[in-house]
């Protein structure tokens, strides 16, 4: 059977016709379903049996539901119904019981050479009071979707909600690689759901071997049992759901053994979120990176990232019955998750007729971490989009919502604002790339700096006077460090919270005045404090830079360089307008001296006395 990937794009044929040649070259793919419906109608009651047998579509029966004092229901792939008009006797549920085989650990019976489930539901004494009696088909050729990776040799990790068909799978696979491939397959069969219930194993296995659980929590302990014993080629095994399991699966992977298994949960995103299971994708652990590795990667310095190499390397997907998704590469994808992005996995479908149609998911703008339910358009091998462009944008995603009425309380409008807070935090801005150039001491520059409760205008006049190699950003994802009030930064621990998950440094200011902000971008920059401001300095303390502004600051800056500071003597100056005034106050906290306006107008002026 050919692959997707041995395809050569020059060939003629799309995929699908490529699927659907290889599905008509191997016979063996003809779907083929036996239930052995009749061994289990032969444990219910005469009055069930007998509705059931008459049944119309009891071929598309799924299972029957018996509860004490309830009235019996039968549910079908479309619908579910009442079998009787006679609720369920102990009577009822004891000639069911007695007819099974023995109950396991997990309340679990079978019907002996057939692959059907009985699971009880038990009081507090350990009585049954409720029977659950699962229909089991063998269904051949399910796996001609995947086939050609079956053959590759490939770990192989079947994902679905439960009813999906991933036991149905599992078990075709099992024969296929037994009977087909020659591998010596071994399954451990936890509950006698693979091969079913009895000493013997049902036909619908081939020639794989199946090795029993006394109880479940002894899963792991069989799964190593049956490499160190038996020598496979091939584990199967259905339903992994502990750490232990997790771990013993790894071992096997290990060892050169080929692994087909199954777990709970409709995408690899529930594994990354699972600790109990994410070990089957490699794990998560949290790393810092350092200063360039983050700022080449443009992310926050404390990222997720894989632990180890993936237990399985190829992932399936079950979306339906005739719909999977098929990951061809864990590692690769996992890693594409953790860092933001969107995988592009194949989706497999197979019609009514067998032909198999491979396409590709397009990715969405969002990731699929953050937004693991949107639905993602599909893309085909000749790069024709499937499906029509979704929208993108808040008012488009739904998450835009009205402010809330003036009646609403005052709890609803804190959060309203605390999430419009938010929102703000993660503004972007029309470009992403960063342009950085080395600079004297090896670092990169320029600084990319987030202003928070700091005037912008103020801090770009400031930049741009000293021609620091600073640039503002609104885009908190991209900024090197964050420049910010203290009053603020001290009230609000959500935003110390944020910086720190980003690995931002928060350089507080007292107060938003121009000496406080230049030194703190000094600070940032490591650049030497000089106690003398060059003269394109003094722009940085006038508004209008009139010549009465800076004749006034000349004799601030004579009094405190020729007096004040070597001489340790307080100064008076002229009497000044009050907006000057505040200009030479600001003057003189650059110098860190303080200072006072004293006497009245228009003969008010400033003293400035020595640190």
């Amino acid at each position: 059977m050919v692959t997707p990937n041995e395809i050569n794009p020059s060939q003629n044929q799309t995929l699908s016709e490529q699927a659907s040649l290889a599905e008509e070259e191997d016979t063996s793919q003809e779907i083929q379903i036996t239930d052995d419906l009749n061994d289990l109608l032969k444990i219910l009651p005469a009055e069930i049996r007998s509705k059931l047998e008459q049944h119309p579509s009891k071929e598309s029966l799924i299972e029957v539901v018996m509860d004490l004092g309830r009235l019996p229901e039968a549910r079908f792939s479309d619908k579910a119904e009442y079998l009787s008009e006679t609720p369920v006797s102990k009577e009822d549920l004891e000639h069911c019981s007695n007819q099974v085989g023995m109950f396991s650990g997990d309340n679990r019976a079978g019907i002996e050479r057939t692959l059907h489930r009985i699971s009880a539901i038990r009081n507090r004494t350990g009585e049954i009071i409720g029977l659950t009696c699962r229909i089991g088909r063998a269904v051949y050729g399910t796996i001609g979707m995947i086939r050609d990776l079956v053959e590759t040799g490939g770990s192989i990790l079947m994902l679905g909600r439960p009813g999906v068909g991933k036991t149905t799978a599992l078990r075709e696979i099992a024969r296929v690689l037994a009977d087909d491939i020659d591998k010596r397959v071994v399954i451990i069969d936890t509950s006698n759901e693979i091969a079913g219930d009895g000493d013997v194993p049902h036909p619908a296995i081939g020639r794989a071997r199946r090795m029993q659980v006394a109880r479940p929590e002894l899963q792991h302990q069989v799964m190593i049992e049956a490499v160190e014993n038996h020598m496979p080629e091939v584990v199967v095994i259905d339903e992994i759901g502990t750490e232990l399991e997790a771990l013993a699966a790894r071992t096997i992977a290990e060892r050169g053994v080929q692994l087909v298994g199954t777990a709970h949960g409709n995408r690899l995103e529930n594994l990354i979120k699972n600790p109990t299971l994410s070990d089957l994708i490699g794990g998560i652990q949290a790393v810092t990176l350092g200063d360039e590795e983050a700022r080449r990667r443009g992310s926050q310095k404390s990222v997720l990232e894989r632990k180890a190499p993936p237990t399985f390397e190829i992932a399936v997907e079950m979306l339906e019955r005739q719909r999977w998704v098929v990951h061809e590469d864990v590692a690769e994808t996992i890693d594409q998750m953790l860092r933001g992005r969107e995988p592009e996995p194949q989706v497999r479908t197979v019609n009514e007729q067998g032909e198999v149609s491979v396409t590709r998911e397009l990715p969405s703008t969002s990731t699929s971490l953050s937004n693991p339910a949107q639905p993602r358009p599909l893309m085909g091998e000749n790069g024709q989009s499937t499906a029509p462009a979704q929208p993108t944008g808040w008012r488009a995603s739904g998450s835009m919502s009205p402010l809330p009425p003036p009646q609403a309380t005052r709890t609803a409008k804190k959060q309203d604002f605390e999430q419009m807070l938010d929102q703000s935090w993660y503004q972007h801005e029309g470009w992403s790339n960063k342009v950085r150039t080395p600079g004297p001491n090896g670092e990169d520059l320029p600084v990319y700096v987030y202003p928070y409760g700091i005037s912008r205008n103020q801090l770009e006049q400031v930049l741009e006077v000293l021609e620091l190699p600073v640039v503002l950003t609104k885009d908190m994802d991209s900024a090197d460090a964050m420049l910010a009030l203290r009053s603020q930064v001290k009230k609000n621990s959500k935003l110390r919270q944020i910086a720190k998950n980003r690995g931002l440094s928060i350089h507080a200011v007292k107060a938003g005045t121009t000496p406080q902000i230049t030194k703190a971008l000094r600070r940032l920059l490591n650049l030497d404090e000089s106690h003398v401001p060059e003269t394109s300095d003094m722009r940085l303390f006038t508004q209008s830079g009139s010549d009465d502004e800076i004749e006034a600051l000349e004799e601030a800056r004579l009094a405190v360089e020729q007096v004040v500071i070597p001489k340790g003597q307080p100064v008076e100056l002229l009497p000044r307008s009050a907006k000057v005034r505040k200009m030479q106050h600001e003057f003189a906290e650059h110098y860190r001296l303080k200072s006072n306006s004293f006497g009245d107008e228009p003969n008010r002026r400033l003293r400035i006395y020595p640190a």
